[in-house]
């Protein structure tokens, strides 16, 4: 007897519910392994031949956070359909990455990293929305871990990029065309997937309206996942270049970021097997602490195998957060979860501009991150703490 739908209701029957899921995947890949990340790889190239600062690599991410932030925010209350908002977010995207290696002012990077940052947030928001509602009906939870696997393999992926384009002698300018090629095209290929009868953002707004009960326990969450977003985008941000500063060659530098990415990507995927035998909650406060120890290791184990493990530990635990993290909202919240996770996410957004900014100011002239670090993993480990609170009562 045939009781699964060989298509999804609201989609094309041409668009099969692994093409949904593969669209999503790429989606997000551009939307953060280019939008978001391809800074960090790109990073110690622009240091090279542009002559980019770490301070000056500081704000220009913090500058990319910001708009992912005000992206953010904006997305609630936007009256654009999702098909619409995902199809401009990934055209900007590219356009505004190839435009990175167009000019050489710092001014207008900062601009343009701000506006791949907002774009970035779009294409986040209503692809994961409009990818979940068309796999919601098939209630095959491993789709859903195909879609937001994007992000590691968007990461991964640029990475090997740049490992292969520093071999190749190419200019940071030259790498920025490429990823920005590279999203207008991958664009193109799920272009046509995105089409019709998608989510409204008016309905999402709509979800949102009721009023949040703000308890002790939605504050926490809150304030978790904020610290969160802080401590996570440090290495996130500064790996490959804390990797150049002991060793030179690209080939072996080069792979802290692919690492990171691909951790991240298998722990999307098992991380709902895992769920199933310590709870949501424990499994965030296990993230955090794994992630606490990835962070500080660098400090500790100095030298490429402490960075390269840091990479494993960090990559491996920051999607896990970010998927437990909300599942967790909704059971806090109930059918107030949508205005927490908004809030969630306003704070998460704050921690990412505050944590480069904060190496901007702590790292100093002898390039060492030490001090942030361990702040960060300090930070990691209270908020485990204040997590678990709701588990001893």
């Amino acid at each position: 007897m045939h009781n699964r739908p060989d298509h999804i209701v609201g989609v094309p029957k041409s668009d099969s519910a692994a093409g949904v899921a593969f669209a999503g995947l790429i989606a997000l890949a551009v939307a953060m392994g280019i939008g978001r990340f391809a800074f960090t790889p790109l990073l110690p190239m622009m240091q090279d031949d542009a002559g980019v600062s770490v301070a000056a690599g500081g704000w220009l991410a913090s500058a990319n956070y910001g708009g992912y932030f005000l992206g953010a925010l904006s997305a609630v209350w936007m009256r654009i359909r999702a098909e619409s908002a995902i199809r401009a977010g990934l055209i900007m995207i590219g356009l505004a990455t190839t435009a990175m290696g167009l000019v050489d002012r710092f001014a207008v990077w900062f601009a343009l990293r701000a506006l791949a940052g907002v774009m970035s947030a779009w294409v986040f928001v209503f692809a994961s929305a409009w990818c979940l509602e068309k796999l919601a009906p098939l209630r095959q939870p491993v789709l859903n871990g195909v879609v937001f696997a994007g992000v590691g393999a968007g990461i991964a992926a640029g990475g090997g990029i740049c490992i292969a384009l520093m071999h190749a002698k190419a200019s940071s300018a030259q790498a920025w065309i490429v990823f920005g090629v590279l999203a207008l095209v991958l664009s193109a290929a799920i272009w046509p997937t995105f089409g019709s009868n998608g989510v409204s953002p008016r309905d999402i707004a709509r979800s949102a309206e009721t009023t949040q009960p703000w308890d002790s326990e939605s504050i926490r969450l809150v304030l978790c996942y904020g610290a969160f977003g802080f401590s996570y985008i440090i290495p996130a941000t500064f790996l490959p270049v804390m990797a150049k500063q002991v060793i030179h060659d690209p080939l072996i530098f080069g792979w802290s970021w692919p690492i990171f990415g691909a951790a991240a990507l298998v722990s999307t995927l098992g991380a709902a097997a895992l769920q199933g035998f310590v709870g949501n909650r424990r499994l965030w406060i296990m993230s955090h602490l794994v992630m606490a120890l990835g962070v500080a290791l660098p400090v500790f184990r100095p030298g490429i195998i402490g960075i390269l493990l840091a990479a494993l530990l960090v990559g491996g635990t920051f999607m896990v957060t970010t998927m437990v993290a909300i599942r967790d909202a909704w059971e806090v919240a109930g059918r107030h979860a949508t205005s927490l996770i908004a809030a969630m996410t306003a704070a998460f957004a704050i921690g990412q501009i505050a944590g480069p900014i904060s190496v901007s100011y702590l790292v100093g002239d002898n390039g060492n991150f030490s001090a942030t670090l361990l702040s960060a993993s300090c930070l990691l480990v209270l908020s485990a703490y204040a997590l678990s609170r709701r588990l001893q009562t």
